[in-house]
């Protein structure tokens, strides 16, 4: 399997999560990015660094992402240990739940968080909103861009 150094993992159902990883994905030089659905625990042995980027779902993690964390947990346990991360949760209106859930997650694969959390809150509250394609406003792809490239940059030079 080709080695790359950032894989960008991403799950969206309404467009806001995927919107985010492709502007974090599309700066970083040697990024990857592959759907939740499809990634394996090749994929990650294989990466450097990783972004995971989720909806918060009914104050949870999506769904997609919690499965491929499911299928993909013990064949990667102790095959990780020291490998930066960070995390882009797109909610509705809190998303700490979900990130909690995630940094759990990652704290067993002994990850190592190199950013700070971002939460994109886009206000959706009731079903037509939460259902709705999302808009994610230029500054938060903005901020999202700026993650991925400076994870690839400290991937590249060796910072993580």
């Amino acid at each position: 399997m080709e080695e790359c150094k950032l894989l960008v993992i991403w799950h969206s159902r309404t467009g806001g999560s995927r919107a985010l990883a492709e502007a974090a994905a599309g700066s970083a030089a040697g990024a990857r990015l592959v759907a939740a659905d499809d990634v394996t625990p090749e994929l990650l042995q294989a990466a450097g660094g990783y972004l995971f980027v989720a909806p918060e779902n009914l104050a949870a993690l999506s769904g997609a992402m919690k499965e491929m964390f499911d299928r993909c947990y013990y064949p990667c346990l102790g095959k990780l240990e020291g490998r930066p991360y960070a995390t882009i949760i797109c909610a509705g209106s809190d998303g700490e739940n979900a990130q909690r859930q995630l940094d759990r997650i990652a704290t067993g694969w002994r990850l190592k968080r190199v950013a700070d959390p971002v939460i994109v809150n886009t206000s959706a509250q009731t079903p037509e909103a939460i259902l709705a394609p999302k808009a994610i406003p230029a500054d938060r792809l903005t901020e999202a861009r700026d993650l991925g490239t400076a994870l690839a940059e400290g991937l590249a030079a060796g910072i993580f």
